[in-house]
């Protein structure tokens, strides 16, 4: 892929193009889908595409490329030439990472294991058969198993590559129509691969559930399960962005250096970490990725920065450069002092969420949002679990959620899936006076 990534930097400084990111990925891809407590569908993917960026005199595009072959290329690049020429220029971009750059090999991304299993299959079985042990009644869901390689080339002496593999089940156990349970497992290396964890609690949950009735609307402690707490934060890691900061989509505007949330909270990215699903060895810059603390002790240190927004703000690039703004790779919160049966036992009355989704913002600035619990929720009373119940939203403020943490787990969970699309890492999470109110349905 270097040589397609070599024409096109030729071909683009050839047409006068200023800063150019070449990024080719390569990538082989297999799903396994079952329902009702068998596979149903199996397939695999190869693919290759290149994203592409490109400046001209300040003025910006970008495009992906399917077809790789030197005609397309040539008519890609005339096209974005002329797309550019007709855009305002952007006065405050300041340029792309100047290379090359060492890279460090980072442990437990890559495992030869993955690229050659041949039985995926069998892993389905065993969460399959957990989540059914558990006493689920129908369990569905899709693991997929990754190989990815990534080639880097820029204008300015940037050539890398890396590679990677990784294998994840996502497992949906069901009672009847109203109870249901959702467990995950996402890792890099086959040996760290656990797809009965994930069916036990899918199906703990989904039994647990069990006849479910109309949750009450009023603020109360909620425990929520790292499942859902990951999609909050999850959606949290874009307003961390200084692109989301300076388009208004963030509740952290102007509050550098500000109490944001609880002391006992610090989170950060990092784009480094062994054995988590968004690590790679740099960014679209080609800069080295690293450790980012973006809370510490409840105080807002920095946004998530790429080259341009960081010589914009007269500091230091963070590695979190996409391809068109900054953005995380893996969001760390760090984890307390609490086993989980102390979480629940600090709750007199209160709610345990296991899962969210439709997270949505009333108001990005003001951090306003609503999100619905989806399959088990419970009320717990003097720290036990007493019932099941349905049809409840959290309707809160993202800054009064992060300021409200009471008590954090010990124990980090890695959770990625479709509804938490870039990689988390959290504990069971304890959040005093959560608004919570009735869903319409």
């Amino acid at each position: 892929m270097f040589e397609v990534n070599e024409l096109i930097l030729k071909k683009a400084k050839e047409l006068g193009f200023g800063d150019v990111v070449v990024l080719a990925h390569e990538q082989n891809r297999r799903q396994v889908r079952f329902a009702n407590n068998e596979i149903t569908v199996a397939k695999n993917w190869h693919t290759q595409k290149v994203e592409l960026f490109v400046e001209y005199q300040k003025r910006l595009a970008s495009t992906t490329l399917t077809a790789l072959d030197e005609n397309t290329i040539e008519k890609t690049l005339q096209m974005l030439m002329k797309s550019v020429k007709n855009l305002a220029a952007k006065e405050d971009y300041y340029g792309i990472a100047e290379g090359p750059f060492k890279y460090k090999d980072i442990p437990e991304t890559f495992d030869e294991a993955i690229v050659k299993l041949d039985k995926p299959n069998d892993y389905v079985e065993v969460a399959i058969n957990a989540a059914l042990e558990e006493g689920a009644k129908r369990v569905a869901g899709v693991l997929y198993t990754e190989h990815n390689k990534l080639y880097l080339t820029t204008n300015n002496g940037v050539e890398a590559f890396d590679e990677g593999t990784g294998i994840e089940i996502s497992v949906r156990a069901f009672i009847g129509d109203e109870e249901s349970g959702h467990g995950t497992n996402s890792v890099r290396i086959l040996k760290e691969f656990d797809p009965e964890s994930a069916g036990r609690k899918a199906g703990e949950i989904a039994k647990l559930a069990t006849n479910p009735i109309q949750g009450e609307a009023g603020t109360f402690e909620v425990v929520f399960d790292p499942l859902a707490f990951a999609n909050l934060l999850s959606y949290m890691s874009f307003m961390t962005s200084a692109f989301a900061v300076e388009a208004g989509f963030s509740f952290l505007v102007g509050k550098l250096g500000q109490k944001v949330a609880n002391e006992n909270v610090t989170i950060k990215d990092i784009g480094n970490m062994p054995n988590a699903y968004g690590t790679r060895k740099f960014d679209d810059e080609g800069v080295p990725t690293r450790e980012t603390t973006i809370i510490e002790n409840g105080e807002l240190k920095t946004y998530l920065l790429n080259t341009s927004f960081a010589r914009k703000y007269k500091t230091e690039t963070t590695a979190n450069a996409g391809l068109l703004m900054p953005e995380a790779w893996n969001i760390y919160l760090e984890p307390g002092d609490y086993s989980k049966d102390e979480i629940f036992g600090e709750v007199k009355h209160g709610i345990y969420i296991t899962n969210v989704w439709y997270t949505r913002f009333q108001n990005y600035v003001t951090g306003d949002f609503s999100t619905i619990p989806r399959d088990g929720a419970f009320l717990i009373e003097n720290g036990e679990i007493v019932k099941p119940i349905r049809n409840i939203r959290v309707s809160d403020n993202f800054q009064h959620i992060l300021e409200s943490i009471k008590a954090l787990g010990k124990d980090l969970y890695h959770i990625h899936w479709w509804e938490v699309n870039t990689p988390v890492f959290t504990p069971y999470v304890l959040v005093k006076d959560v608004g919570i109110t009735k869903a319409t349905k």
